[in-house]
C-alpha cells in the first residue's frame, strides 16, 4: 500500500472504487483502506492493492509473473505484487482474467 504514515489520497479512493466496479462480474471483491492505500480482496484473501496515490497492483507468482515484466510492470516494492498495465486494465475481458489468477494464487 503506501509508505507508513502517508495518507490515503483521493486518488487511492477512486481507484479502488473503479476497480472493485470493474470486477463486480467475478462477485466477492472488495477493498478496505490500509496503511494510506488499500487492500483487494477477494472473499477475505488479499490479491491486490492500490497505494496511497492511486497505482494499481495485483498478486503474482511463477504461474504469472512473466506475464507482468513482459507488459512492463513493476514491483510493489519487495512484495509480490506487480502494477497493472494500463493496456490490461483497459480490456476488461483481459483484465477480469488476469484479476482471477491473482486471486487463484491468494487462495
Amino acid at each position: 500500500m503506501g509508505i507508513k504514515g502517508d495518507k490515503t489520497s483521493q486518488d487511492s479512493v477512486i481507484s479502488a472504487e473503479l476497480i472493485v466496479e470493474k470486477l463486480a462480474p467475478i462477485g466477492g471483491v472488495s477493498s478496505k483502506k490500509m496503511f494510506g492505500g488499500h487492500g483487494l480482496f477477494h472473499e477475505g484473501k488479499m490479491f491486490g492493492l492500490i497505494d496511497s496515490k492511486g497505482g494499481s497492483f495485483m498478486k503474482a507468482d511463477d504461474s504469472n509473473r512473466d506475464g507482468f515484466i513482459e507488459k512492463g510492470s513493476h514491483q510493489h516494492s519487495k512484495m509480490p505484487y506487480y502494477s497493472i498495465p494500463l493496456d490490461v486494465f483497459n480490456d476488461q475481458a483481459t483484465f477480469i482474467e488476469w484479476a482471477k489468477v491473482s486471486i487463484a494464487i491468494s487462495k
